[in-house]
């Protein structure tokens, strides 16, 4: 069996302390496959690589179970409020 949500989650939280998480199942429930949406205070300053990288070491031990990750977004609190802000008007539209 592999790695459940809400153990990624765990794991994303303890280590990085994001301030906005969302962790996808898309392995069709075997727990083999992520997608990952992360906004961490961790990744200021940091390049889009070493912030991928902050990602893959907090899941080091459940990376053993996992077939496939994708880390869909991996930003810093102040590029996700102006993505929030961006897509504001869209939604009123």
């Amino acid at each position: 069996m592999g790695m459940t949500k809400e153990q990624v989650e765990s794991s994303l939280t303890s280590k990085l302390k994001p301030l906005h998480l969302e962790v996808t199942d898309t392995s069709g429930g075997c727990g083999a496959s992520f997608v990952v949406e992360i906004v961490s205070e961790q990744f200021e300053g940091k390049r889009l690589l070493e912030r991928h990288r902050l990602v893959n070491a907090a899941l080091q031990e459940e990376m053993k179970q996992i077939h496939a990750l994708s880390i869909k977004k991996a930003i810093t609190l102040e590029q996700w409020k102006q993505q929030q802000e961006s897509a504001e008007p869209k939604a009123k539209a």
